[in-house]
């Protein structure tokens, strides 16, 4: 089979590109390396087995000739490519959103053309600022007002939810929506403020590792391998298109106590700082998400599928890639 994975120089994607090369498919990947590098893939295009496999494109997913090319070429579409991380968003509002939608908008125009099978990446954040835990799918969404940019990722990401289910019941379009709660795991870095790389970073590094807020906030963290296999078994499963599925793990853990837990693993003399959010982000356009904990029930009903890395052995795991 050929799988175009947009966004496949990046973290989740170079995971992804792996697992579909051993699988014996060939993978067609276009990135724009705003976000990911092209050393991610280097211990796969230097491997001899996949030479005739692997084909990079370095360009965006706005350039409307090469992805029409690459989805007519191709069997499958995993649509990864996005702006992520906070400081990247609020960095680059615009093109932000200018790829999140349009990107997303020409990748689902050519997967109707042609009637290809799509996997949309989507986010917990479109859940916006609820409290309560854990979140379904069938949740509302619940933002700040438009004056802060943090919230425009969210809102673009929903955007394009309501547009691929717009394709999927008019056009019969066969698209799955996986909302990702903070995938994690080796590769990952901290250039745009992903936590876990970032701490593990300041605490191999002996410097103080710096919390955003009183680091009472909670995530869940989900190890990219765990992510990366939903991803294929609900491209597997006919029953899922149309839908939308809740991807992340279980465990709830505070940003105080993740950080104590990296500083235990490293056994690093860092001490804790905390950094007000007006500090961080001078321009006061975020605001953050006091609980991110989602509700699996769904997915594991339809893939039977749950994460079997819990957040020991993630952070472990992480620790073992950096020794």
């Amino acid at each position: 089979m050929k799988i175009l994975i947009t966004g496949g120089m990046g973290f989740i994607g170079s995971y992804l590109t792996e697992k579909y090369l051993n699988d014996g498919n060939s993978v067609y990947i276009v990135d724009d390396l705003s976000t990911g590098s092209r050393k991610n893939l280097k211990h796969l295009e230097d491997d001899s087995r996949f030479k005739e496999m692997l084909f990079l494109h370095e360009d965006t997913i706005l350039n409307e000739k090469i992805i029409l090319e690459l989805i007519g070429t191709c069997d499958l579409v995993i649509h990864l490519a996005a702006a992520v991380g906070v400081k990247y968003i609020l960095d680059h509002p615009l093109d932000s959103i200018t790829t999140n939608i349009q990107g997303t908008e020409i990748v689902l125009k050519y997967c109707d053309k042609f009637k290809k099978k799509l996997f949309l990446a989507s986010t917990s954040e479109v859940y916006g600022k609820h409290v309560h835990a854990p979140l379904i799918e069938s949740d509302d969404s619940v933002y700040g007002p438009s004056t802060k940019s943090r919230w425009s990722y969210a809102a673009s990401k929903l955007v394009d939810e309501f547009t691929a289910l717009a394709y999927h019941s008019t056009k019969n379009l066969q698209v799955v929506i996986g909302r990702l709660f903070n995938t994690v795991g080796p590769r990952q870095t901290g250039r745009y403020g992903m936590v876990i790389p970032r701490f593990f970073n300041q605490a191999i590094n002996g410097e103080p590792i710096t919390i955003y807020g009183d680091g009472t906030q909670t995530r869940t963290f989900t190890h990219v391998d765990d992510v990366t296999n939903a991803i294929i078994k609900l491209m597997d499963n006919e029953s899922s298109y149309g839908q939308m599925f809740n991807i992340g793990g279980i465990k709830e853990i505070s940003i105080k106590d993740l950080a104590e837990k990296i500083i235990k693993i490293t056994n690093s003399k860092s001490k804790i700082n905390y950094i007000p959010y007006t500090e961080v982000y001078k321009s006061n356009d975020f605001e953050d998400m006091q609980r991110r904990v989602p509700s699996i029930d769904k997915i594991k009903k339809q893939i039977d599928w749950e994460p079997k890395q819990n957040t020991d052995k993630i952070l472990q795991s992480i620790f073992d890639s950096l020794s």
